[in-house]
């Protein structure tokens, strides 16, 4: 078995094991499936009986000879509508079991998503991960609903069939299945291409799915420096090159179907052939030939749908390959092996000899975000971290939280390393207020309250009072349920942010860090928060990442970054006495706003 071949086998197992929950559906399905099969055959025997002793027998009145006929025609009729339940049955079980299984797959993926490390989601654009939900699990869906159960029916057929015939007249038989090694070769020539052919086409729609995602998304700049036509044309491109491939899959098929079709007639051509010599010998009857030419027929449907089958089976194995290589990506961040659990934090944290890159092997100092940092911050105390972008302000609070690892020295938290604590526990203890405010689909309420039951409207309410996000909340259209939409298109920036500040103390974190909350909100909007930031900020350890120094003049500690290096640390009015990096930060912001 080559490599390819091993990868199928695992990866259909794998899928498989979705259907473990429902045996006894399966089971049922199956055992359907193979009565399906016989029942299906039932139809030329009785033809071939009607002739053979009704309609060419000589023997027999007319009478007898149309009650015989009319006996055979309910009968007939019978097998039809059993053969017609019977598929009826078929379809619902198996179609009801493949949603079952994609249900259950589908959970799992988003589950896993929820896992994954931020590092996954910098490295993979949310296209091509909305991909694998939508468009490589459908091509699952197709499997379970259509490949898994139903392809024995086929098998199940072509097997009764080929014994039907052999056993009713074996030379006949012969001459049939004659054509079946011309039969092989195309569908294997079919098979090659259409499986080639179907990587391309999935690949295509991952970066069709990725390109439209990035740039819906970014449309306000597409739209700010005129660049549709261009986006346009890159489309164009893309969606060209995904469209001749569909129509080169289009193209085998059309020749694939129509030669199975000449095949099928060839065989048919051999059997009458054949026959006229054997009834002219007395070996065979007309009865016989009109049943090996039903049959002959219903052999090849199921040979021409397994290839069908084959397609979709193929199709789903290359979807389930990259479904199944989310599953096959662990988290970088990993609780240890016994992760501390306490149930509170003062809020005690130390950085000591930090060095951290977003490159998984940093190859110099040049690739270091941080480098060498070293600090403590006692439990209450409020510090601020200044500094040009790029500095690596951003990345102290990523790292406090653990959303990444580092690589050299100790980040401690309450004197427990970091690594130590069980990861929720820690984000449970942390309130986070960031410069990119993202707000989801639904009310105002949800948005703050996230969805934890824990968390009442009374409580979300308060918050919103706290931080004076109340009085415009009132004034939507319908209050606090108001329908926000994707990002808060309906609000402004200053009002956005004070639902984040909102969102972030309504959890009651013991550590609350804001970085750049106040960067994007107008003077008059500022002044209303500064004094609910007082208010977030008492009792609590909070860093706060500044944009306006202005706003960090009463900051216990005040750390100055540059580069990821820790230049000046110390209150307000001690470096401004120094006059150093954090003086001239401050009168550079003193002149713009003297401008």
């Amino acid at each position: 078995m080559d490599k390819k071949n091993k990868l199928d086998y695992n990866l259909f197992l794998r899928l498989l094991a979705y259907f473990k929950p429902y045996k006894l559906e399966f089971s049922f399905g199956f055992i359907i499936t193979f009565i399906s099969a016989g029942t299906a055959l039932l139809a030329p025997f009785i033809t071939k009986y009607t002739i053979d002793e009704y309609i060419t027998n000589q023997a027999l009145t007319n009478e007898d000879r149309l009650d015989g006929v009319a006996l055979m025609l309910v009968a007939f009729l019978g097998a039809l509508l059993l053969d017609f339940y019977l598929r009826f049955l078929k379809g619902y079980i198996t179609g009801k079991l493949g949603q079952k299984a994609i249900r259950d797959l589908r959970i799992d993926v988003f589950k896993h998503f929820q896992k994954l490390s931020l590092k996954y989601y910098d490295t993979n654009p949310i296209g091509k991960l909305m991909t694998r939900v939508t468009n490589d699990i459908e091509a699952l869906n197709s499997m379970f609903t259509q490949g898994v159960v139903t392809i024995f029916g086929d098998i199940f057929m072509i097997l009764g069939i080929v014994i039907s015939l052999v056993l009713i007249n074996a030379q006949m038989a012969f001459w049939t299945f004659s054509v079946l090694p011309i039969l092989f070769i195309i569908s294997m020539i079919f098979r090659v291409n259409v499986r080639k052919n179907l990587t391309k086409v999935r690949a295509l729609v991952a970066q069709l799915n990725a390109f439209m995602q990035e740039h819906i998304t970014g449309m306000h700049i597409v739209k700010v420096f005129n660049q549709e036509k261009e986006n346009i044309n890159e489309f164009e491109a893309l969606n060209l090159k995904h469209t001749k491939s569909w129509i080169h899959n289009v193209k085998l098929y059309s020749i694939y179907f129509p030669a199975v079709e000449l095949v099928s007639a060839s065989a048919i051509a051999l059997i009458i052939w054949n026959a006229g010599i054997q009834i002219q010998d007395g070996a065979a009857t007309y009865g016989t030939i009109v049943l090996f030419v039903q049959m002959a027929q219903m052999f090849f449907r199921p040979i021409s749908d397994l290839s069908e089958k084959y397609n979709i089976i193929q199709s789903a194995m290359a979807a389930s390959e990259r479904v199944f290589e989310v599953f096959d990506t662990q988290a970088d961040i990993q609780n240890s092996h016994n992760p501390k659990q306490p149930k509170t934090l003062s809020g005690k944290i130390e950085f000591k000899n930090v060095w951290f890159s977003y490159k998984s092997t940093p190859e110099s100092d040049d690739d270091y975000v941080l480098k060498d940092v070293s600090f403590t911050v006692q439990p209450g105390e409020t510090i601020a971290i200044v500094g040009h972008t790029g500095a690596g302000k951003s990345t102290i609070i990523n790292l406090i939280s653990r959303f990444y690892d580092i690589h050299k020295g100790q980040i401690l938290v309450d004197d427990v390393d970091v690594k130590e604590w069980e990861i929720t526990t820690l984000r449970r203890f942390i309130g986070i207020v960031l410069q990119d405010i993202y707000l989801f689909s639904g009310s105002v309420y949800e948005n703050i309250g996230l969805n934890a039951e824990h968390i009442s409207k009374e409580a979300i309410e308060d918050a919103c009072k706290s931080v004076n996000a109340d009085p415009f909340i009132r004034n939507l259209p319908e209050g606090y349920d108001t329908k926000i939409k994707e990002r808060g298109g309906i609000l402004s920036t200053g009002q956005k942010q004070l639902l984040s500040f909102a969102r972030a103390i309504v959890f009651n974190p013991s550590l609350l860090i804001l970085d750049e909350a106040t960067s994007s909100i107008d003077t008059e909007t500022e002044q209303l928060i500064q004094t609910a930031m007082e208010t977030m900020m008492e009792n609590r350890t909070s860093i706060v990442i500044a944009h306006r120094l202005s706003t960090i003049q009463n900051a216990d500690q005040i750390i100055v970054m540059h580069h990821g290096i820790v230049r000046e640390m110390g209150k307000h009015q001690e470096l401004l006495q120094e006059k150093g990096l954090y003086y001239k930060l401050y009168q550079l912001q003193y002149k713009e706003q003297e401008v």
